[in-house]
């Protein structure tokens, strides 16, 4: 039997998260030649080469390495699992990281943080928020067991489940001759100031919807915080188109009230879903954090828990 250790799985597991070796090596806390020990071991057990290590050009995984890298992930999880589960009582036990889109972090992680650990003390959560790019990333490199965006513009190989309905909506000031009107269409909107929410995939579905019936919106200026469209919104500064988010007040961040209004026809009706690898099976932790999740917010919208 090849001879190579858990623990030389787990320091090369690691490494596509580090530009260097000095770098993985100081995270890890242990010395940059005893690293480049451990790989230069596993490139004889394996008999090929599983990174390049130049100095003036940092750490690239090849291609063997890459795949190498990410079995690793998957056995140290495994083992992990096994260990907690040999030990396990009817009360969850260990760690579960999740991941959320920052667009709508504000509107849910406060309410999985405060009520899942109470539900289940024995789990430790941690939180990480970001792009969809950034969270893709993190789920392939195993620094995540789930996260939470929307269902849209996703590539394949991933797992989905639903967790609440939503829709893009417009937010406007009180004062505008739209915000007395029940809905409100792309076409009422076209002429006035937009301040448009820069964020992948959204920036590209707002402009598809509006070039599908031949209009253009008038740009007034471009952020890249939802929290500060609706603090331009709420001083009047032009209308914003958002998707619809739970736990939210009709007002911004300021205590300015903003005016939300359903787009009819709809544009954008989508899901927020928990995502993961389809090669990856969830821990029991995060598969609780996602029966959570669907329990608290599943309701939310035109929801159709899964």
């Amino acid at each position: 039997m090849t001879d190579v250790s858990l623990r030389q799985l787990e320091l090369f597991a690691a490494l596509p998260n580090f530009a260097t070796l000095s770098a993985a090596a100081a995270h890890l806390h242990i010395s940059e030649s005893a690293l480049s020990q451990a790989v230069t071991s596993l490139e004889n057990a394996v008999g090929e080469q599983l990174c390049v290590r130049r100095k003036a050009r940092g750490l690239t995984l090849t291609p063997a390495g890459q795949q190498f890298a990410k079995q690793a992930r998957r056995i140290i999880s495994d083992t992990q699992e096994l260990v907690l589960g040999a030990r396990r009582t009817e009360e969850l036990r260990g760690p579960v990281k999740l991941g959320c889109y920052s667009s709508f972090a504000i509107n849910v992680v406060p309410e999985l943080l405060e009520g899942f650990p109470k539900r289940h003390p024995g789990v430790q959560m941690e939180i990480m928020v970001g792009t969809n790019e950034e969270l893709l990333t993190a789920l392939q490199a195993g620094n995540l067991d789930v996260a939470l965006v929307y269902n849209v513009s996703l590539p394949l190989g991933y797992r989905r489940r639903k967790i609440y309905a939503t829709e893009l909506e417009v937010h406007l000031h009180p004062s505008h001759p739209l915000a007395s009107a029940s809905t409100v269409s792309l076409a009422d909107l076209a002429s006035e100031p937009y301040i448009q929410y820069e964020a992948t995939p959204g920036t590209v579905n707002v402009t598809d919807a509006f070039t599908a019936l031949g209009l253009v919106p008038r740009i007034e200026t471009r952020v890249s915080q939802t929290n500060l469209v609706e603090a331009l919104v709420g001083r009047g500064v032009g209308y914003g188109l958002l998707m619809s988010r739970p736990n939210r007040l009709p007002m911004s961040t300021e205590g300015r009230p903003v005016v939300r209004r359903r787009l009819d026809p709809p544009v954008t009706v989508s899901h927020v879903v928990g995502i993961w690898p389809e090669d990856m099976l969830l821990t029991p932790r995060a598969s609780a954090l996602l029966d959570f999740a669907v329990e608290k917010l599943g309701d939310y919208g035109r929801a159709d828990p899964a």
